[in-house]
């Protein structure tokens, strides 16, 4: 079973698709004249907008809810397995990935609040939201919801308990119980049964509930982790240099120790970079279509925003602190086509790949890097759980409508909190290749959809220029004037 999906997780990784999410990010960094360069300054701005209204929540709520969805395990384990498998490099197509794919964010986050709709005192919308009254393709946007439903509630929670789990493993000296039970032997998670009990006391008061969680754990989270980061990187300030040109070179195989393995670094960059921040996958649409803002752009250019914290501030950090502290070693291995299947391999006893983090974080902090590496990622996790809770509900909502709705809601937690004990409980490469797939499918499903409709994205970029240019600090939108249909709630 496990063969089987780690091929299935490589048909939806192609290389094919791999290029495509570069092409896309490029193309819409086109498009839109840059704007992730060009608008950096709006887009700190509008962070600290209050909301217009007790409708909906606000653009720093929707930003913190789309920044704990995207900072997670992917910024601590997943920037560690990059390397370990595509070299140094792997981070330069981190940041690569990261400054185009933030066009992708803005257009995805624009779309989602130009078609989204209230409902009860909530704002809900998303992909499947503006694929069906953007391209008024109802299939389409269903496909896109079942995936989401399917991905984000049952595939991908898993990924960041596992972690939870394994980092606390590592930190703490715990292992997880085993008990006879008929002759059979369960494996317990105390800590699962732990990250359950919160999720749900979360995850039953709404997208509200879980804007403030967000709003409260997301800069907690992320301020002391970096802080702990630049305190290394100050130890370390006179190896900066000599970093950055080990990660150009490596990135294009200019270094001889990392020759032939560009591919390499290009894949793992790129596939950890969109797990990481996910500009394109169609996750942070949900939450951009909750905030509540006077014109769509606005959101989009937040949103675009949480894309450079997540890959350039927060992956870069863990990165550095890896890359510092040479917790990884050269020793390729090959497939029968001669292709580099592993690239680096661990050089300290009982450090696998996930482990680079708490390696490097321990070594000029003995006495509590392991345990501090755990706490910041079991907070990076769980906000991230909560987020891919919140992502399933929203889709839910989309397909079941009326009275049925709540019945089902109730079901998908059950199943949504079980994947997330589950994930305590089996192995990190199961774990991940699950959530590969997850993640993947989303994102070649959305992807083709905003380029699609990037017609309607342009009108309102362009919308919003036009009105900014004249000095409107808070430019109305309405969708009438640019000929976009079905965007009732801005109708109204």
């Amino acid at each position: 079973m496990e063969q089987l999906i780690s091929t299935v997780s490589s048909y939806v990784w192609s290389d094919f698709f791999i290029y495509f999410c570069l092409l896309i990010g490029l193309y819409f960094s086109i498009r839109t004249g840059f704007l992730q360069v060009r608008y950096l300054k709006d887009m700190v701005n509008l962070l600290f907008k209050k909301k217009k209204s007790n409708e909906g929540i606000s653009s720093f709520q929707a930003f913190a809810l789309a920044i704990s969805g995207r900072v997670g395990t992917g910024n601590i384990v997943g920037v560690a397995t990059a390397i370990f498998m595509g070299g140094p490099g792997a981070i330069f197509w981190m940041w690569a990935i990261a400054f185009l794919g933030s066009a992708s964010a803005f257009v995805e986050s624009t779309l989602a609040q130009v078609y989204k709709q209230k409902e009860g005192d909530e704002f809900r919308g998303g992909p499947a939201y503006y694929i069906e009254k953007g391209l008024g393709v109802k299939w389409y946007a269903v496909l896109f919801a079942v995936i989401t439903i399917v991905s984000t509630g049952f595939l991908l929670p898993g990924v960041q308990s596992n972690a939870i789990n394994s980092t606390i493993t590592n930190a703490f000296d715990y292992s997880n119980s085993v008990i006879s039970l008929g002759g059979t032997d369960w494996t317990i998670s105390w800590v699962g049964i732990a990250v359950v009990l919160l999720l749900t006391l979360i995850i039953v008061g709404g997208v509200k509930r879980l804007g403030q969680a967000s709003e409260f754990l997301v800069p907690f989270m992320a301020g002391a982790y970096i802080l702990m980061a630049l305190i290394i990187i100050g130890m370390n300030f006179t190896q900066i240099p000599a970093m950055f040109k080990l990660i150009f070179s490596s990135a294009f195989s200019m270094d001889a120790t990392f020759g032939g393995v560009v591919g390499m670094a290009i894949a793992w960059g790129v596939k950890r970079g969109i797990y990481s921040n996910e500009a394109g996958q169609g996750t942070a649409p949900h939450a951009a279509a909750a905030a509540d803002v006077s014109h769509p752009a606005q959101q989009g250019l937040v949103q675009a925003f949480s894309v450079y914290v997540d890959t350039l501030f927060v992956c870069t950090a863990t990165a550095l602190m890896i890359l510092f502290t040479g917790m990884y070693n050269v020793a390729e291995s090959f497939d029968q086509s001669g292709h580099a299947v592993v690239l680096l391999k661990e050089n300290l006893p009982g450090v696998a790949a996930e482990g680079f983090t708490q390696a490097a974080v321990s070594h000029h902090f003995p006495g509590f890097g392991n345990q501090f590496v755990a706490i910041a990622l079991f907070f990076f996790a769980f906000t991230t759980i909560m987020a891919y809770y919140y992502y399933a509900e929203t889709n839910v909502a989309y397909i079941i409508k009326g009275r049925n709705k709540k019945g089902v809601i109730w079901l998908l937690r059950v199943v949504f909190l079980f994947s997330t004990y589950f994930g305590t409980i089996k192995t990190a490469k199961l774990a991940w290749d699950l959530g590969d797939i997850g993640v993947g499918l989303m994102a070649w499903v959305n992807l083709i959809a905003i380029v699609l409709m990037s017609k309607t994205a342009m009108k309102v970029w362009k919308d919003y220029l036009e009105k900014r240019k004249k000095g409107i600090d808070e430019p109305e939108f309405n969708p009438k004037e640019l000929g976009i249909k079905n965007a009732e709630f801005w109708e109204r």
